[in-house]
């Protein structure tokens, strides 16, 4: 395995990642982008994995987004583990890890935000101000970078996609957003680098998350497609687990994020509860 201080390996700046993409392409290569946060798990090995399959050459950011966190939020100790990244990311089928600075995404006096209004405000970005704008933003200047022909998703983040595809489609940008599946723990627990932050009767509680899901597909495979009905059953999953802060529990339309009264094939349930100082989210697309 390649060292992640290897020079083909690591690279730090937008000309050298662009030059990169222009190789490749010019070479008649797919490129494929895997933008992440770092404190990669087996849910980012799994997007490495769908772009290596779908493209000739892979590129995965790491990049703890500043602007993307709240004042009160979790930068700070967000959780930073570069080395074992880097060796997971090369693993699994990464060409080259972009890691820049925080100075090389945004540099001094850099004044330009993308911002998708409306959209940005609705799930995450309710409990979130200014989260979404954050996204878009980072995620635009990744695509600017790499100029991939793929970027790849968790759905776990499926209000994030809603937001990038968006963007993508009101900026005419060529990049087209693959989505993947949310990858769970053996118990259904949705992998999250915040995870980490759980302690064992936390981790217990947050499986709060997933059988909530579990009761709403249940429940729409019996033909249920009442938004009431769904959202009171995982209210009542939720009410049993007393020190867990529900954030929202919502049915809506996945395109727009606006509420919707009855389940159709493609609505997008979410949940996103506080387990002690940790907010996880968690969904399903129903069918």
């Amino acid at each position: 395995m390649l060292a992640c201080t290897e020079k083909r390996t690591l690279i730090s700046t937008v000309t050298e990642l662009r030059a990169w993409s222009r190789t490749a392409r010019k070479e008649g290569k797919t490129v494929g982008l895997v933008p992440t946060m770092g404190a990669l798990h087996a849910g980012h090995a799994s997007l490495i994995r769908a772009a290596r399959s779908q493209c000739d050459a892979v590129a995965v950011s790491i990049f703890v987004n500043p602007t993307q966190f709240g004042p009160n939020e979790d930068f700070a100790r967000y959780p930073r583990t570069f080395d074992a990244d880097c060796a997971l990311a090369r693993a699994e089928g990464a060409d080259v890890i972009f890691a820049p600075t925080v100075s090389e995404i945004y540099p001094d006096g850099g004044m330009t935000f993308v911002e998708v209004e409306g959209l940005g405000n609705r799930l995450d970005g309710a409990s979130r101000p200014g989260h979404f704008r954050g996204v878009a933003t980072v995620v635009a200047k990744l695509f600017a970078a790499a100029e991939p022909d793929l970027a790849f998703f968790g759905q776990k983040d499926a209000a994030q996609v809603a937001v990038l595809r968006r963007m993508t489609t009101d900026l005419r940008l060529a990049t087209e957003i693959v989505v993947c599946p949310i990858a769970r723990e053996p118990d259904g627990l949705a992998l999250s680098s915040r995870n980490v932050y759980l302690n064992p009767a936390q981790r217990m509680q947050a499986l709060a998350l997933s059988r909530a899901i579990g009761a709403v597909e249940s429940l729409v495979g019996h033909g249920q497609h009442s938004a009431a009905v769904l959202i009171e059953a995982a209210q009542a999953v939720f009410g049993a687990e007393p020190d867990l802060r529900v954030d929202y529990i919502a049915l809506v339309d996945w395109a727009t994020l606006r509420p919707v009264e009855s389940a159709a094939p493609g609505t997008l349930f979410a949940v996103a509860a506080w387990v002690g100082e940790t907010r996880l989210i968690d969904n399903t697309i129903l069918s």
